[in-house]
């Protein structure tokens, strides 16, 4: 093999190796980041620190819907398993309602509630987003026909 050839094959290896270290390192970076959203028992085993942004989704509680001055709203969401209180300021979505599957995307406040800056309700009759499904059947309080 010429020395020529023997720097192409070394430029080419060098190449290949920091290709694999950038990937690994954005995998890396990115591990709790990739989900759609955690549930609310997920919140509470991960001990999500205050000022994160993330989504958390699962059902709106029964009669946890408050309204407050202007278009402050204040509710639970739920996966039967744990809850995380809720804080909105804005319109809700159309199908926004109590029982059923929504996400919020916000942060975790100091004293532990979820502060939303939106809200995502499901678009139709029979419709609710897989996560949110996934998140139910792990708790148990998923029933088929849903």
């Amino acid at each position: 093999m010429t020395p020529k050839k023997r720097r192409r094959l070394a430029f080419a290896i060098a190449l290949i190796a920091a290709g694999a270290g950038a990937a690994a390192l954005i995998v890396f970076a990115l591990q709790d980041n990739v989900l759609y959203f955690y549930s609310p028992s997920d919140i509470a085993a991960r001990h999500v620190a205050p000022g994160v942004a993330f989504r958390v989704g699962g059902l709106v509680e029964q009669k946890s819907v408050t309204h407050g001055r202007g278009a402050e709203i204040r509710f639970v969401i739920t996966d039967g398993r744990a809850q995380v209180p809720v804080d909105y300021a804005g319109v809700l979505p159309a199908l926004f309602r109590e029982g059923q599957g929504v996400v919020a995307m916000g942060s975790l406040t100091e004293t532990g509630i979820f502060s939303a800056s939106e809200i995502l309700a499901k678009h139709d009759e029979r419709y609710m987003p897989p996560e949110v499904v996934d998140a139910l059947k792990r708790s148990g309080r998923w029933k088929e026909g849903q």
